[in-house]
């Protein structure tokens, strides 16, 4: 598996100890995914979804959103928060609430000084599977891969998270090599 050698050879230039927090935002779903990146080697200590009800008001939806993300800060103390980049598609509605519970965790990440990284969907996904426009089961098989995971990350949006933080890990060991290239 050519990528995921090439994440861990990234991984083994930075840090030798990592915890990333990614974030794929939604105001309905949520999903989050602790990865750790140790001597090289990447592995997921958490994820899953916050999920939050229809019926409820936008208001409430944010809080209850704010407090899960909080507990998760709380239990891991991440070094870095990615986030993907607010996709605007031909539903503007959706792309407000998205916006909004965005800024939510941005809030609580900014409160807990975590640095916050963000990355567009496609460069997720050129980063995780090699191709930009990589569909949702892609993602979750390569996510299963690259982790070591016995399972793919169910629900996809929980596979997007980890994605996130995946592609930071890569990101931030291709800056650091870039940077003692250049010395």
């Amino acid at each position: 598996m050519v990528k995921g050698k090439l994440i861990a050879s990234y991984c083994a230039m930075i840090d030798p100890y990592m915890l990333i927090l990614g974030i794929d935002p939604g105001t309905a779903i949520t999903g989050f995914g602790v990865v750790e990146q140790s001597a090289g080697k990447v592995q997921a200590v958490e994820f899953g979804v916050f999920k939050t009800a229809a019926r409820d008001n936008p208001e409430v939806r944010l809080a209850q959103l704010y407090h899960h993300l909080l507990a998760i800060i709380q239990r891991h103390r991440p070094g870095a928060l990615a986030i993907e980049k607010l996709f605007f598609g031909s539903n503007v509605t959706t792309a407000f609430s998205v916006g909004q519970a965005r800024g939510v965790i941005m809030l609580a990440a900014a409160q807990n000084q975590i640095p916050i990284f963000e990355y567009a969907p496609n460069e997720i996904k050129l980063s995780v599977s090699g191709y930009g426009k990589a569909d949702k089961k892609q993602i979750q098989h390569m996510v299963k891969q690259l982790l070591g995971l016995k399972e793919a990350p169910k629900p996809d949006d929980a596979a997007d998270a980890l994605a996130v933080a995946i592609c930071h890990l890569g990101t931030v060991g291709l800056r650091e090599k870039l940077r003692k290239a250049k010395k």
